[in-house]
């Protein structure tokens, strides 16, 4: 039986990859898709070494950390060619959609988005035509994909240093 975490909008479902979250209505781009609900956690508290299954671990800061919620937003994949973005405001990190997103669509984010671990890779299977094989710090992401995000506003300040 396939396991579901739902919402109004969205639900858990299984991948060829393990499981992911998918549209359960359209999204236009600009709007909010999802929220991250983890604990705010330190570099320093981060485990060691990380078990790649666990590891759902949202760099937000030089040194700061959202942890897993036990939520649906633990299971957001990554993409070469991602449909949603980080978004900081105020009142918490959430994922906004980047272009049309049709219901029925799994909703990925590009981690490198939030990385500057210099010593933490993980290699990249998202099927894309642009996939880059690794997935790495935004600081090692070709110029272009780097300008098309900032310009999208979907990349931290701690990482346009």
């Amino acid at each position: 039986m396939e396991e579901e975490i739902r919402n109004t909008s969205l639900r858990l479902a299984k991948t060829n990859y393990g499981k992911g979250v998918f549209a359960l209505r359209d999204f236009e781009p600009g709007e909010i898709v999802l929220e991250f609900h983890g604990e705010r956690v330190d570099k320093e508290l981060l485990p060691f070494p990380y078990e790649e299954a666990e590891d759902r671990y949202l760099q937000i800061g030089e040194r700061t950390y959202i942890g897993p919620s036990g939520q649906i937003d633990d299971y957001v994949n990554h993409s070469c060619s991602p449909n949603t973005g980080l978004s900081f405001v105020e009142e918490g990190v959430f994922l906004k959609a980047i272009e049309r997103i049709p219901s029925g669509t799994e909703i990925t984010f590009d981690y490198s988005t939030s990385l500057d671990e210099d010593e933490w890779e993980l290699r990249c299977s998202c099927g894309s035509s642009r996939c880059r094989g690794v997935v790495r710090d935004f600081k090692k992401l070709p110029e272009d994909v780097r300008q098309r995000y900032s310009k999208l506003g979907i990349v931290p300040k701690f990482l346009l240093k």
